[in-house]
């Protein structure tokens, strides 16, 4: 059977303890300045997508140097992996579904990783079906077959969050699968795989572009404001590194301030060398497509009301085994300094 994302985090946190146990004091060595100026910062991001503009803005313009940063920045290709590379050190920072803070929380790992600024405050992922459907309601899912995301993962939580509250059971009206990776559903969706698809970009537009598939549905837009993804890194650097956290956020509300404030044309041309396999011309539906449905925030503060819909969210999805405090996982103080 697959296993859930917190059944990888209670795997992530025994790691951890290995590793440190092995690497001893020597994890914050690459905090060290790289030069006269510059200090060097990892950031593991979950999935490297034009969903995340506003980081990708900060770093074409130059933000995070401004601020005296010298950003590395991983993929991750998941949650659960992004988790591991934070508990394990080889990251400063994660970028990553929030629920995955939560998980960790709850599996007991005394330096527990808190969230610090959130970025999307709406899914990213759009359902894709065979056929144009312009009179689409979620009920023609019912006997069908979904091409979903990893149980336990925001993706698939907020897939049948929308189920459940359309009056849909997301265990008994229709089958969805999630045994494909994620990053492999459109190629199999588009090589026959399932009746519908639960999709990112540039996944999404690319079905669409190649004529496999068609945007029926936003997710983001049917279920309302969540707390989606959220830049988090280890209460003890938090706290040991303070400075720099303030500095990241600091970079990341100029990018978030220029992405607000710019057409979606601009905001594509400068963020395409981040995406080189990506032509321009669907950088830039993306883009508009995200912006059109509201998918980033003001500003980076995770407020409490967000947090407790996440809480929610989990519940209703079984993966709740304790309901944490918003004051132990979540630190809104550097970005409420740096707040329009």
């Amino acid at each position: 059977m697959k296993k859930s994302l917190s059944q990888f985090i209670s795997i992530a946190i025994c790691i951890t303890i290995i590793f440190t146990t092995i690497t001893g004091c020597s994890t914050n060595s690459k905090n060290k300045k790289t030069d006269k100026t510059l200090i060097k910062v990892t950031l593991n991001e979950v999935a490297h997508s034009i969903f995340y503009a506003p980081m990708y803005v900060a770093i074409e313009q130059g933000y995070f140097k401004e601020e005296g940063i010298d950003l590395e920045l991983i993929t991750g290709f998941g949650a659960d992996k992004t988790m591991t590379a934070v508990l394990s050190g080889e990251a400063d920072i994660g970028f990553m579904g929030p629920e995955t803070t939560v998980y960790t929380y709850n599996e007991g790992s005394t330096d527990y990783v808190v969230n610090f600024a959130q970025l999307t405050q709406r899914a990213g992922n759009f359902l894709i079906a065979r056929e144009e459907m312009p009179n689409f309601t979620w009920s023609d899912l019912c006997g069908k077959e979904v091409l979903g995301g990893r149980k336990g993962g925001m993706p698939e939580m907020v897939f049948e969050y929308i189920l459940k509250q359309n009056n849909i059971d997301p265990a008994a009206d229709l089958s969805i699968d999630q045994s494909i990776d994620f990053g492999s559903t459109a190629a199999a969706f588009a090589g026959g795989k399932g009746d519908f698809s639960v999709e990112f970009e540039p996944g999404a537009t690319t079905l669409e572009t190649e004529g496999s598939g068609y945007v029926i549905a936003s997710l983001g837009v049917d279920s309302g404001y969540v707390p989606y993804t959220a830049f988090s890194a280890k209460a003890s650097y938090l706290k040991e590194h303070s400075d720099i956290i303030q500095k990241f956020t600091t970079a990341l509300q100029k990018g978030l301030d220029y992405t607000l404030t710019h057409t979606p044309e601009e905001i594509a041309k400068l963020i395409s060398p981040q995406f080189k396999e990506t032509d321009l011309e669907t950088i830039t539906k993306i883009v508009a497509r995200y912006h059109k449905q509201d998918t980033w925030k003001e500003n980076l503060i995770f407020e409490e009301s967000s947090f407790e819909l996440l809480l929610d969210i989990l519940s209703d999805a079984g993966e709740l085994t304790n309901r944490p405090s918003y004051q132990d996982l979540v630190d809104s103080s550097f970005a409420q300094k740096v707040a329009k």
